[in-house]
């Protein structure tokens, strides 16, 4: 009884002190056709119990990318800030002079930032620890995570774009290859990074001089991978001047062998073999273990730019986090649950983020977990229960980290051209998200009185994309409370 009357004061101070949506924010819905009824918000000075605004609040929502909040934020809890993923070497043969004779193994355990620069240094290394000639294949066991089938083309049709690439135990370089286009005069040269072997760029563009809307500079032409070849086929604007864009274009395994291939021919080395899927046999010996950057380096780069294929990444590790489910944190667990932590895969992270959220006494039932990046039409959480995440996160001893992660009004990540010559500029750490019919924003506004305040705001519309301005208003609107 005497619960029920704490919880019934509680909601009677919470619609107390609740205000209507700013003015500002409704005219800007309105003038763009979102109905309030699209939309759901919730702005909470840090460390308060009644929210300011709340409209809708308890309605699960597409949070978009907003869900790498609770990816980060978990796995800044659960693996720490100084968390690594390792990479390793093994041989499998007699190492002499030089020459393997035998195969080389790469094992991987999920790294998400092994970019090409790490990587050209690990096979510098391994050259340094006498390994020059290989013998035998280049084995790549990709074991680590026990993963379906991934089809690139499922979300969105369009299988070449970098945010649709899959999660992969041994991930290099996102997976992807840059292609800078570069107009000199009436001719056009297309530039490929990072080397790969044995690949072959078929450039079959037509300088366009014609007028065309550069934001869609990309829309003239196809790029089509065929095998170890990418045709190019359209039209370049030439107008539009030096563009770049990252493309996925080779499955993960040729990928990681092409790339192989071109750094060791460089370094000096030959390989015989192929590139192939396999395991770390038990007669290998470890030959070098690479280490990547620190957690709290990957998460800035998975809330500052959004990064897809990092965050699946990171949601995948999530489940590492439990070594054994009978640990006294994971004593909530059923014994139906505890048969399916046998292998690193989503489910296991999803049970483990839900372990999680209620061993920290924060109970989300509408939440909906897929991918943990936000990349899904199935996700949701609701504004009440994002905003009550991000309250909780205020409080923890890493608050800064997570905090810090987030992209900086008007400075830098996502939100880099949103309100540069406003009062807020600089005063809000905030993540976006966008996908067709979904435009969100959750974060944390520090406001011209030195108050903290926490805003989530959820589109839910087919005109969601209109709504940036209503987003905008309301970012100013508290930054001046």
């Amino acid at each position: 009884m005497r619960l029920l009357v704490t919880l019934l004061s509680l909601l009677l101070i919470a619609n107390a002190q609740a205000v209507p949506l700013p003015h500002s924010v409704q005219q800007e819905l309105k003038k763009v056709g979102i109905p309030l009824n699209a939309v759901s918000v919730e702005v909470r000075e840090v460390g308060k119990h009644a929210p300011l605004i709340a409209l809708n609040t308890q309605r699960a929502m597409n949070p978009a990318s907003t869900m790498k909040l609770v990816t980060t934020y978990a796995a800044l809890d659960l693996l720490g800030p100084a968390y690594t993923w390792k990479t390793e070497a093994w041989i499998d043969g007699e190492l002499k002079d030089g020459v393997l004779k035998g195969d080389l193994i790469l094992k991987g355990y999920g790294d998400p930032k092994f970019t090409i620069e790490q990587f050209w240094l690990w096979l510098s290394e391994l050259r340094a620890r006498g390994l020059r000639d290989i013998q035998g294949d280049l084995i790549l066991d990709r074991s680590f995570y026990e993963l379906p089938s991934h089809d690139p083309s499922e979300f969105d049709n369009d299988p070449v774009r970098a945010y649709n690439v899959g999660p992969d135990a041994l991930l290099i370089n996102f997976n992807t290859l840059r292609l800078r286009y570069i107009p000199n005069g009436n001719a056009l040269t297309v530039v490929t990074e990072p080397p790969l072997d044995g690949f072959v760029l078929d450039n079959r563009l037509a300088p366009n001089g014609g007028k065309v809307n550069c934001d869609n500079w990309d829309d003239l032409f196809q790029v089509q991978p065929i095998g170890d070849s990418v045709i190019l086929q359209g039209d370049y604007a030439l107008e539009c001047g030096e563009r770049e864009q990252n493309l996925s274009v080779m499955p993960h395994t040729r990928y990681v062998g092409a790339l192989f291939g071109a750094i060791w021919k460089e370094l000096g080395g030959t390989i015989k073999g192929k590139e192939r899927n396999g395991l770390v046999t038990s007669s290998a010996t470890l030959l070098s273990t690479h280490r990547s950057e620190p957690l709290s380096g990957i998460i800035r780069d998975i809330n500052k730019y959004s990064n897809n294929v990092m965050a699946r990444q990171l949601f995948l590790t999530l489940g590492s986090a439990i070594k054994d489910p009978q640990q006294a944190s994971a004593k909530t667990i059923d014994e139906s649950t505890n048969n399916k932590l046998g292998s690193m895969n989503i489910e296991r992270s999803i049970l483990t983020t839900q372990m999680w959220l209620m061993n920290n006494q924060l109970r989300f039932p509408e939440l909906v977990l897929e991918n943990g990046a936000g990349l899904s039409r199935k996700e949701r959480i609701s504004a009440a229960h994002m905003s009550e995440l991000l309250q909780h996160a205020s409080n923890h001893p890493l608050s800064a980290e997570l905090e810090a992660s987030l992209p900086i009004l008007g400075v830098d990540g996502s939100v880099k051209k949103r309100l540069k010559k406003s009062p807020a500029a600089s005063h809000a750490h905030l993540k976006t998200g966008t996908l067709t019919g979904v435009k969100t924003i959750a974060g944390y506004v520090r406001s011209k009185t030195g108050k903290e305040w926490v805003l989530v705001f959820f589109i839910n519309h087919p005109y969601a994309q209109r709504g940036q301005d209503a987003q905008d208003a309301l970012i100013e609107w508290v930054q001046q409370h």
